[in-house]
């Protein structure tokens, strides 16, 4: 069942649907006779006079980058080695990472159902893989390399990015042992909270949880769908047999997902304290969007349109983007589909015209963003952060500025010189602008002067709501007695290299305080969408028109 709140903007936004709807079909049937629709549909703001030529590499964003993409380090149960070798007992077995403080853990996970878990990460400061968040991760990252991935190769972090997102992989196509069966976490979060321990000797237990047709989880399955089909691009040419196998697990999900519907907050109430869902309509959409880039199978493109757009887009009413709501990205992947054309030539006037739905969503958002447009949001700070929510605020900040610079990459890459916002005109550097002022205020660049990507630059959080940050490698401490640690006055004994914590209040402050879970606990989701914008910042360069 669809959260109360999307069923709200979807009774709301009916009749606007409607009336938006038989206009575009009307004008669209009016010009039949001057246009076909072509593989291209760049319908208007055309110019041949934007640049898609690339620029040098920005040295702050990339010194940025390379911090960045450590933090997954920390977050695998294991860090992972070179693959040229192989375990058998303890495939996820740390042998070489580059944080010196992690050491194996979680090695036996899985093993109560005859499954090898031990690959994943822990989703931010404690010691639990959930799954529908580590799926977001792996879609975000895959996405980023998908497009910036020449980018992150110049820098050399394309690799690592490669490294971290098999390492979820890998975890997710042995956590879906069946077509109608995934698991989706690994720990008990209220025994978890008990302690404050590192993740090399946690004594509580490892319960599973799982979801299948009995209690269904459509949001999660169609996340690690997603995650699966994008990743799956990525592999295409490094490891075909992989690649076929993550997208033969993604077609799974994503039937299991669709035949038995419904959202995992209802059939797993316990998950509604740490990974709510507000609905599964959204996730949806965002699985059948990417499995049609993977496969380029005009029924996913046909499931994103005319078949469940209506139910389920929020056509003219805009959202965040995160781990819970896929909304606005599913809009500007869409509209890649409209900027570059479809892999599918036979698409219907229908379909055609959704797209265009879906691409007329995105500019609103995007809109919504400009300083200085006549829409422009008001949830953020006096300092100009994107600004939703206490919790994780930079989670919003940031994923509003990896899609307003891919939007920009896409008009140039298109020719596309204008964005309309309610009678003004702007142009695609004006959505890289809003990018960079989200990434630089992240970096530094803010009433606190502090970093909040610890590690870059001379000022930034030294009391990370981090268990094994916080706790020293030769510590002897059990469940319980380690909340000294979690107390201490003292900046961490191990460096969280490439963290990004929650960020600051409304307000524009900081408290460096390692109890301060809502202002200082990094994640993995965070980490992606901040590797995602600045591999798109490193250079003022175009995206391929294809994935």
């Amino acid at each position: 069942m669809e959260g109360e709140e999307k069923a709200y903007h979807r009774e709301s936004n009916t009749s606007w649907c409607c009336k938006l709807f038989l206009l575009l079909y009307i004008a669209l049937v009016a010009s039949a006779s001057t246009f076909t629709i072509l593989r291209n549909f760049n319908l208007y703001y055309h110019s041949s006079q934007v640049s898609g030529r690339p620029g040098g590499i920005v040295q702050n964003y990339s010194d940025a980058l390379g911090l960045a993409t450590q933090f997954f380090d920390a977050q695998k149960c294991n860090p992972s080695f070179p693959q040229t070798h192989f375990f058998v007992m303890f495939p996820g077995k740390l042998v070489v990472n580059r944080v010196g403080w992690r050491g194996d853990s979680g090695l036996r996970d899985g093993r109560e159902e005859g499954l090898d878990l031990s690959k994943g990460m822990y989703d931010a400061g404690d010691l639990i893989k959930f799954g529908f968040p580590m799926a977001f991760t792996a879609t975000v990252l895959s996405w980023s390399i998908l497009e910036y991935g020449e980018q992150m190769k110049k820098v050399k972090q394309l690799g690592h990015a490669h490294d971290s997102l098999k390492w979820i992989t890998d975890y997710l196509i042995n956590a879906h042992p069946s077509p109608n069966v995934l698991f989706i976490q690994v720990g008990d979060p209220e025994l978890d909270h008990k302690c404050w321990q590192r993740p090399e000797t946690m004594t509580e237990r490892r319960p599973l949880v799982q979801i299948n047709t009995s209690f269904p989880g459509t949001e999660v399955a169609a996340e690690t769908a997603a995650a699966m089909a994008s990743a799956s691009l990525i592999f295409r040419k490094i490891d075909s047999s992989y690649s076929k196998l993550l997208l033969k697990h993604a077609k799974q999900l994503f039937v299991f997902a669709d035949t038995y519907r419904g959202s995992y907050s209802i059939s797993i109430p316990q998950v509604q304290q740490f990974y709510n869902s507000s609905g599964y309509g959204d996730e949806l959409l965002w699985a059948a969007t990417w499995l049609y880039h993977a496969t380029g199978e005009v029924d996913y493109l046909r499931y994103v349109t005319e078949q469940n757009g209506p139910a389920f887009a929020n056509w003219g009413s805009p959202s965040w983007f995160s781990w819970d709501d896929k909304h606005a990205a599913t809009q500007v992947l869409m509209s890649r589909i409209s900027f570059f054309g479809a892999k599918d030539l036979s698409i219907s006037m229908a379909e055609n015209i959704d797209l265009q739905m879906y691409r007329k969503t995105a500019e609103v958002f995007m809109c919504g963003l400009i300083p200085d447009s006549p829409t422009v949001t008001s949830d953020r700070t006096d300092n100009g952060l994107i600004w939703v929510e206490e919790w994780n605020c930079l989670q919003h900040a940031l994923s509003s500025a990896f899609l307003a610079v891919l939007y920009s990459d896409y008009m140039v890459a298109s020719q596309t010189e204008m964005l309309y916002c309610d009678g003004k005109i702007y142009k695609p550097e004006d959505l890289r602008s809003f990018a960079i002022s989200q990434a630089d205020y992240a970096l530094g660049k803010n009433p606190m002067k502090m970093s909040y990507l610890v590690g870059y630059g001379s000022n930034y959080p030294q009391q990370v709501h981090h268990r094994g940050s916080s706790i020293p490698v030769d510590a002897d401490t059990g469940c319980s007695d380690g909340f000294k640690w979690l107390y201490s006055p003292d900046p961490n004994p191990n460096v969280a290299v490439g963290a990004l914590v929650g960020g600051p209040f409304q307000n524009d402050s900081y408290m460096d305080i390692r109890n301060n879970s809502m202002q200082g606990e990094p994640s993995t989701y965070n980490s992606a969408l901040i590797v995602a914008l600045l591999s798109g910042l490193l250079s003022t360069s175009s995206v391929a028109k294809h994935l």
